[in-house]
């Protein structure tokens, strides 16, 4: 068994990050494809709170090699919002977008296609 589990986390890196809007709501998550997960944020295809309140702008990420040591560092989740404006502060007092320059041809594309230009109308 621990062979599997070495076996499926060797050549993966998971990622704890911290999504903020504008307004600095803010969202942590895991995932296994950091750049993908941020993707599916600006471009509104997560579903719920990140969506309603537009909170896709990428201020905190940490690499892990190991699920187990992601799941534990998830307890970001569980912080009061002081903790979490204390390390976003610490580690990018600008409070920057860290994928910025990720997607720019993306989400040109798939603002161009989308209705409105991917403008909301409201």
């Amino acid at each position: 068994m621990a062979a599997r589990n070495l076996h499926l986390s060797r050549n993966r890196t998971y990622h704890v990050y911290i999504l903020a809007s504008r307004s600095r709501n803010l969202y942590a998550g895991v995932t296994n494809s950091l750049k993908r997960r941020v993707l599916e944020h600006k471009k509104g295809l997560v579903p719920g709170f990140t969506r309603k309140y537009r909170i896709n702008r990428l201020v905190y990420f940490a690499p892990f090699a190991d699920i187990r040591e992601a799941a534990q560092e998830k307890r970001i989740k569980a912080w009061r919002r002081k903790k979490k404006l204390a390390l976003i502060s610490r580690d990018n007092p600008g409070w920057l977008d860290l994928a910025a320059d990720w997607f720019d041809k993306e989400l040109k594309t798939s603002r161009s296609l989308a209705p409105n230009g991917g403008k909301d109308s409201g």
